[in-house]
């Protein structure tokens, strides 16, 4: 329980850190275009964000950040043909809503450990899709 407590803020800070480099680019959310990478990177943003505890000092940032990435990525790939079709993109923007729809609604209160592992076995889906290209 300790080195966990640990563990997740050190994460955290390495998470903030890395996408405060990416966000000194053009792009904000850190898409890069690619929706294999684009989608890799989000799950671990969005695991990090209803991982981290409630008493870590930088977890508004990162719920900011996971809720501006959602939404970049909802309206980059949305539209797209080649993705929307896609069963790893159906089963992530189920993710995707329900996660925004949580924090549209409670704001930055902990995620509740049924959604939480609601999200886990989705983001789990996405990851198996991924691997097989669809």
């Amino acid at each position: 329980m300790f080195s966990k407590k640990y563990l997740s803020r050190l994460l955290a800070l390495v998470l903030v850190a890395s996408l405060s480099l990416m966000g000194c680019g053009s792009n904000p959310s850190g898409l890069t275009g690619n929706y294999r990478d684009d989608t890799v990177a989000i799950l671990g943003n969005l695991r990090t964000a209803i991982e981290l505890p409630d008493d870590a000092s930088n977890k508004k940032e990162v719920v900011t950040l996971a809720r501006k990435q959602i939404s970049d990525y909802a309206s980059r790939y949305r539209r797209n043909s080649k993705t929307a079709g896609l069963r790893s993109f159906t089963t992530m923007q189920t993710a995707l809503n329900a996660i925004a729809g949580y924090y549209s609604s409670y704001g930055n209160r902990p995620v509740p450990e049924k959604l939480k592992k609601r999200l886990n076995d989705e983001f789990q889906q996405v990851e198996i899709s991924l691997k097989r290209g669809v």
